[in-house]
């Protein structure tokens, strides 16, 4: 008995070990599951830090992207996703990312900063004041905080609060530099000149290394015609930033006061290197050569301007002097005449336009000029003289003086801007990059198609799962391809032509009309995968004579048809105008059966799009993106028929977050085209 209950015991403390040993193993593998999950996140993460500290922006936000939708809880991922955005000049995102942040840790001074910096760039004064008092409050002996407050009082003209504020900062930091210089720009936007150089030489007196103290200084002295002292000012600040293509220009200008044409042309040139685009430098460049004698490569530089601004009286003008001195008398007679048109008064332009006439042998129109001029003077010795209405100033210059008679003095911007340079750790470099106005491709089956590039996931649609499923058995029966949902437009063009000819032969070898019909279909892809959407339409009208009812065939022969009206040529306008009404048509039935597609929805907005029916495509992207919120390429899309339609607001929005969605390109479309 006493054997019996020994037993009893020992298999009671070994059924106990046993459950112990297997509790122990439970919790291990918990643990170690726990300590893997986190240890993927802080990898993601610091992959992302990586990929940041070498500035492939778009990459770091992919990664911080997986590390939110893993753990969303974590303030740190959208910090460092804030970051990106802010160097990807995305301010809206980096707002939006960085207040996020805030809410999951209120205590970290940086993510203030962060929200900040990114509200002085969206212009939103106030909230950039309300998070630096924040991180004041938290870190009250960071200058750089103070600093910006005193500028961001200074941008909503609270100048009283701005020079406050910018003495307490001097009280406790005399050795500062940049409070000395913010206090000069006060002064010069209160026309106060004398106190605001004050400043400024107290600001060069602490840091003589500051460029953009010597730029304000080297404008003031343009401002009044000191232009020795303006090119000497220029020339420090070039020193210390040579990148700067403004002071360039202003330079050249100073340079051409002191007559110093060599040196002039030479900061010119130098300018247009760094940007090829500047107006100012090609339209003074083009006067300088002008004065020169280079009159060839002068007509190049104002052909240059006119492409940006056709109607520029000003330089419409010294080209149709440069032509008049080359010999293109009918070239200068044109430039000529669309001057008087917009100044009907100008009598130089009319003499010269009478010279040419002359030459010409143009006797009678030269005549003409000549008496409107005498009718002109006339005129103005009797008391009678025209003047300008305000749309002929407004239409004829936008820049400096719009007096055509100063032809030929150089340009200057308006106002001089100084920029305002905020303290922040959160600096860096801009992918930039040309991208078109073109709304993203359509999406359908296609062969040969590639990997998505915006993200990993793959398009998926059950109904297109089920067809191909259904095409994988004649595929091993005949070899071809099976297709699958793809960019249209995007494809191997190889593999297509391989496979319509596959296809033929073997709809010429089945007896079965359900295999037949199959085929059919699969070859229009093929045929419109091959871009040839003309034979895609025929096969797809074939199908659908005896699948009238597939909304497979339909969503093809929609997308097909949408291209085509884009693509094929030698339409007359009434062909085209019925294939837009039968797309149309086509799209809008589909929609009706299936409302619940994202991927048919985006099709349908993307065709409205493109026909200029922007409230049609609003309404349908907002739909597709209630269906499928992560959808890059209708966020794009979306994004570009606002900018179209005049939302700036929401064309940032939208770009902001195809962006995030791996969509890149819709930064750069962002930052060159939405305009306030």
């Amino acid at each position: 008995m006493k054997i019996l209950q020994d037993n009893n015991k020992l298999a009671k403390l070994l059924r106990y070990q046993c459950m112990k040993a297997l509790w122990v193993g439970v919790l291990l593998c918990l643990h170690s599951l726990s300590t893997y999950a986190q240890y993927k996140i802080d990898r993601l993460i610091l992959n992302g830090r990586v990929a940041l500290h070498y500035e492939d922006y778009v990459l770091s936000i992919q990664y911080f992207n997986q590390a939110i939708s893993k753990k969303p809880y974590l303030w740190e991922p959208w910090q460092l996703r804030a970051i990106a955005k802010y160097y990807l000049e995305d301010w809206n995102g980096a707002e939006a990312d960085a207040t996020k942040a805030i809410e999951l840790n209120p205590y970290i001074t940086g993510l203030y900063d962060l929200r900040g910096i990114s509200r002085i760039r969206l212009e939103q004064y106030d909230g950039a004041i309300e998070d630096y008092t924040k991180a004041i409050s938290l870190e009250p002996d960071n200058r750089n905080y103070w600093y910006n407050r005193a500028a961001c009082h200074m941008e909503q003209k609270n100048y009283d609060k701005a020079l406050l504020q910018l003495d307490t900062i001097l009280s406790r930091w005399k050795n500062y530099a940049p409070p000395y210089l913010l206090k000069a720009e006060v002064y010069l936007n209160t026309k106060d000149t004398l106190a605001a150089e004050q400043w400024i030489e107290k600001s060069l007196q602490v840091d003589s290394f500051n460029a953009n103290a010597w730029r304000i200084r080297a404008n003031l002295a343009l401002h009044k015609e000191r232009w020795k002292d303006a090119d000497l000012y220029f020339s420090k600040a070039l020193h210390l930033k040579p990148k700067d293509v403004g002071s360039l220009i202003n330079r050249a200008l100073a340079r051409l006061r002191l007559n110093n044409l060599r040196g002039a042309m030479s900061d010119y040139d130098e300018a247009l290197e760094r940007d090829p685009n500047s107006f100012l430098a090609h339209y003074n460049r083009g006067l300088l050569r002008q004065r020169v004698g280079d009159d060839n490569r002068a007509i190049e530089d104002f052909d240059y301007v006119l492409t940006f601004e056709p109607d520029n009286v000003m330089a419409l003008f010294n080209r149709a002097t440069l032509l008049d001195r080359t010999g293109d008398l009918k070239g200068a007679i044109r430039d000529y005449s669309k001057v008087i048109e917009k100044f009907p008064n100008f009598w130089t332009g009319l003499h010269y336009r009478a010279e040419c006439y002359r030459k010409l042998g143009m006797i009678a129109k030269a005549e003409q000029d000549e008496f409107r001029i005498l009718k002109a003077q006339m005129n103005k010795h009797l008391g009678i003289q025209h003047r300008w209405n305000a749309n002929q100033i407004t239409a004829a210059r936008k820049m400096s003086d719009i007096d055509p008679e100063k032809y030929n003095q150089p340009v200057v911007d308006d106002e001089v801007e100084n920029r305002q340079e905020y303290k922040s750790e959160y600096r860096g470099r801009v992918q930039n990059r040309q991208v078109e106005e073109r709304y993203q491709p359509y999406i359908a089956m296609v062969i040969g198609a590639r990997d998505d590039a915006i993200s990993n996931n793959k398009f998926f649609d059950l109904e297109v799962e089920t067809f191909r499923m259904r095409l994988s058995e004649l595929s091993k029966q005949y070899g071809f391809s099976v297709p699958s949902l793809g960019i249209v437009g995007e494809t191997t063009g190889i593999l297509t032509d391989d496979a319509v000819d596959r296809l033929s032969e073997s709809i010429s070898k089945t007896k079965d009309t359900s295999e037949a019909a199959a085929m059919l279909l699969l070859r229009s892809v093929a045929y419109s995968s091959a871009q040839n959407y003309q034979e895609a339409l025929k096969d797809i009208d074939n199908y659908m004579q005896i699948e009238p009812s597939s909304s497979i065939a339909l969503w093809q022969r929609a997308v097909c048809g949408a291209m085509s009206v884009e693509y094929e040529k030698g339409l007359t306008p009434q062909e085209s105008d019925l294939r837009k009404a039968g797309v149309m048509s086509d799209f809008a039935k589909l929609y009706e059966q299936e409302k619940r597609n994202a991927y048919i929805i985006y099709c349908y907005a993307t065709f409205c799009a493109r026909m200029n029916e922007y409230d049609k495509a609003l309404e349908l992207f907002n739909k597709a993106l209630n269906i499928d919120p992560r959808m890059a390429y209708a966020y794009y899309n979306r994004g570009l028929v606002c900018l179209l339609s005049g939302k700036a607001s929401q064309a940032k929005v939208d770009f902001s977050k195809a962006g995030e969605l791996g969509l890149y390109n819709a930064y750069s479309l962002m930052k060159k085209k939405v305009k306030k």
